[in-house]
């Protein structure tokens, strides 16, 4: 748990400061501790570590100063008691649900998720007597249809992967509560920065580092925040178990990622803002698919629940699958990857790529057209991410 002082910081100083404990050595920046186990001065001293009755590391798979200095800080930004950092997003939600759920109990869940989060629930967490039942993000009758004396867990994203729909934290956490369940969000599109789901009465929020929080495309991680019991005892027994470890070389790298990420954020919802309005009524594109736009169905929840739009934009182009890969083939500067949440600019094509393994019936029921494109809007000079962006459409147009 983060030090009292860091809770009493403004967000962008905890950004910068949370978690960290200098060594004797006086290091400015924080230390990478790569070390598989640590040295115990006497045997009584590791018993009692290993007993737990006495703090200090034991291991890197569940101890590591470099690893615990992440955690803390994504702890203090988020609002959370405990964080228990792990080896990818991916993991960070198998973490959640192999320590919270059990064989019989069901969970409710947003369609408008990750793809990979869909094939976890429905597929491999079913051969464990786990039951999803999947339903619309925004619909609020239908999850609450949904809910049964078996549900331990409401689990979803908002701003959702790729439509960017926005669902209502403070509404979902009243109904999971109301029937003994927990609410888990999804906060990689918002960040902490944008959005803390606890002060709005989520349990656990979970995370894929990969994305903003690391901020340049360089390392695999994610994490999970929430109570001392669920996610200090709970998540982190199974870690310590099991161990879907993140590594203290990637825990350094999104230490420097969280240093910069208040003032990250507001560039990239500043850039995707410019992207979006630009999109809206150029030919040839449908619709355009950003929080910030009025258009957007959700715009004034996103306004009162975020205190940014973010960086990502979907849109739809006219003419299907072939216009969508015309367009991605002709860009020249953006990456062409499934990647988000990174300096440079990246586009991919949702239905062949993130969301390539559900079934063409469950990602029309997603939403998920053939002709959709989300672009996570980075840094570089809006200018030139905009005459990228033309050289797509005009190849589009030809489709």
């Amino acid at each position: 748990m983060a030090e009292r002082s860091d809770r009493r910081w403004r967000l962008a100083t905890r950004a910068v400061r949370a978690g960290q404990r200098r060594t004797p050595e006086g290091e400015h920046s924080e230390p990478i501790f790569l070390t598989s186990s640590f040295v115990f001065g006497s045997a009584e001293e590791a018993a009692a570590r290993f007993a737990g009755e006495r703090p200090g590391n034991i291991y890197s798979r569940f101890t590591n100063p470099t690893v615990r200095a992440f955690e803390e800080r994504l702890a203090a930004l988020e609002g959370g008691e405990a964080c228990v950092a792990t080896a990818s997003g991916m993991a960070a939600i198998l973490a959640t649900c192999m320590a919270l759920l059990r064989a019989g109990d069901h969970v409710v869940c947003s369609k408008a998720v990750f793809g990979s989060t869909v094939v976890l629930l429905e597929t491999w967490l079913a051969r464990f007597g786990v039951e999803t039942t999947f339903v619309p993000l925004t619909d609020y009758a239908a999850w609450e249809a949904a809910v049964t004396p078996r549900t331990r867990m409401l689990f979803l994203e908002t701003p959702s992967n790729p439509l960017t729909e926005v669902a209502d934290i403070a509404r979902l956490a009243e109904l999971a509560h109301a029937h003994g369940a927990l609410l888990v969000v999804d906060n990689v599109f918002a960040t902490p920065v944008l959005q803390r789901p606890l002060a709005l009465g989520a349990d656990l929020v979970v995370h894929s580092a990969t994305k903003y929080l690391d901020g340049q495309g360089r390392c695999v991680g994610g994490a999970v925040v929430g109570d001392a019991e669920r996610v200090g005892k709970e998540v982190f027994g199974f870690l310590r178990t099991a161990g879907p470890s993140m590594s203290p070389f990637n825990a350094w790298v999104f230490l420097k990622g969280l240093e910069t990420l208040p003032v990250r954020m507001r560039a990239h919802c500043e850039n995707a803002m410019a992207v979006a309005r630009w999109l809206e009524g150029r030919p040839g594109v449908r619709r355009v698919l950003y929080p910030g736009l009025a258009s957007h169905p959700q715009h004034a929840l996103a306004a009162r629940q975020q205190s940014g739009f973010g960086g990502i934009v979907s849109f739809e182009l006219e003419g299907g699958r072939e216009a969508a890969w015309r367009f991605v083939d002709a860009t020249e500067m953006v990456s062409v990857t499934a990647n988000l949440g990174d300096v440079r600019t990246t586009l991919t094509h949702p239905a062949s790529t993130t969301h390539g393994r559900l079934s063409p019936e469950a990602r029309a029921e997603a939403g998920i057209g053939e002709g959709l494109l989300r672009v996570a809007v980075g840094l570089e000079d809006v200018e030139d991410i905009l005459a990228d962006l033309e050289r797509g459409l005009e190849a589009a147009r030809r489709a």
